[in-house]
């Protein structure tokens, strides 16, 4: 574990350095997309048998090592069954907590954390067990709240085995699958359990896109609320916010960038519009979290990095963006939600959220609609937990949910 903190820690100044000055002697790049390396672990192998599965099957199981910061519960690995951007499928993984007060059948919690990242360090599975202090849950708290009531937590890798970020609508159908595993892994007794879900942010967008894609990728689950904060709502107003002029957050656009790439390699061949400079930028966060990514592009644009803008342009591109952006999608929830956010977020794009809520009331759904009083993203997510936790509650008590359309 510590030698595995100390070589993210030489990554994460070697990330600092080209974040600063993208030094020109940096190893010449293709322009081939670039994927994450492969996880050492054989559990998280792509199977050669996966045509013999279908969406949600269970197809391995562990069970790993108890966990200080989630006292008196178990913790169950599984790999499962889902399906890509492209209808192929995918094996992926979600880390169930079962707490000692668990009952047969009793609640489970689908929470969809926070993934900025590209690598297999960034995943929710690994972050569990990671020593180092950069990468925790950091939901912990609220998270222990849920088990002490006896909910089970399942916490899925939405982000699927490319590590595809950005790839929203992808993160939604992990999810659901992930929920299916949950309820078909016998040894959890939840095959009757009733279920829901949360996130923010980047969870939040996975979140959206499950409780949207519901009635038609998984309409046998009876799941009885999401409650999704700080969603990212409209992939190509948030792109262009963040990557035309410099900006401190231009490394979440760029992974995005790259993230979306490795799930659309033909349709969005992003690095093929890159200078040498972007190629290198892009070489630095590939495999990064947080921190790395944040550090190779403060500061910087789309503009420096682009040997072509012609991409700009590009309708097929355009839709790739459009695919993954909930405000264009038709699909609506056939569950109440719950949505929250702070009214000035700076990150993303505020008036994507409110079209979409509008857009739900319209047709229907059960929505609360929350904005609290959070001047920017990150502290919106801790002022609207308590009451994300209290409404799933009620949702998982079988209380009527309420609505401010």
């Amino acid at each position: 574990m510590r030698a595995k903190w100390l070589l993210r820690k030489l990554r994460f100044i070697g990330a600092v350095t080209v974040g600063c000055a993208i030094v020109a002697t940096a190893p010449a790049a293709t322009a081939d997309p670039i994927y994450p390396q492969p996880d050492p672990d054989p559990f998280y192998a792509q199977p050669a048998d996966m045509a013999n599965y279908q969406p949600g099957d269970v197809i391995a199981s562990r069970i790993m090592p108890p966990l200080l910061f989630f006292p008196d519960t178990t913790v169950t690995a599984i790999k499962f069954r889902s399906t890509n951007s492209q209808g192929a499928p995918i094996a992926a993984i979600t880390t169930v907590l079962t707490p000692r007060e668990h009952q047969p059948d009793g609640p489970v919690l689908s929470y969809q954390h926070i993934i900025n990242g590209l690598g297999r360090e960034c995943a929710v599975s690994r972050v569990l067990f990671t020593a180092d202090p950069n990468l925790f849950v950091k939901e912990s708290m609220a998270l222990n709240v849920a088990l002490r009531r006896g909910w089970s937590v399942a916490l899925p890798d939405h982000l699927g085995p490319n590590f595809a970020y950005g790839a929203a609508k992808l993160g939604g159908q992990i999810t659901l699958d992930g929920i299916r595993a949950v309820q078909r892994l016998p040894e959890l007794q939840a095959a009757n359990s009733p279920v829901a879900m949360a996130g923010y942010s980047g969870g939040g967008m996975a979140t959206a896109w499950a409780a949207a894609l519901a009635p038609t990728y998984a309409p046998e689950l009876r799941i009885a609320g999401a409650a999704a904060g700080g969603v990212p709502m409209n992939m190509v107003k948030m792109v262009s916010a963040l990557g035309l002029q410099p900006h401190p957050a231009f490394g979440l656009a760029m992974a995005a960038a790259i993230g979306l790439e490795r799930e659309y390699p033909d349709r969005l061949p992003i690095s093929t519009q890159m200078n040498q400079l972007g190629l290198a930028a892009r070489n630095a966060m590939a495999d990064g979290c947080t921190n790395e990514i944040m550090a190779v592009g403060a500061g910087h644009s789309a503009g420096e990095f682009a040997a072509s803008t012609s991409m700009i342009d590009d309708p097929g591109a355009r839709e790739v963006l459009e695919e993954n952006s909930l405000e264009l999608f038709d699909g609506v929830p056939n569950m109440p939600v719950f949505e929250w956010h702070s009214p000035s977020d700076p990150l993303i794009p505020v008036d994507a959220i409110v079209n979409t809520d509008h857009r739900y009331c319209a047709a229907g759904v059960r929505l609360e609609m929350d904005m609290n009083g959070a001047p920017e993203h990150l502290s919106a997510a801790v002022f609207g937990m308590p009451s994300a936790l209290a409404w799933v509650d009620a949702r998982l008590r079988g209380e009527p949910a309420p609505s401010n359309c």
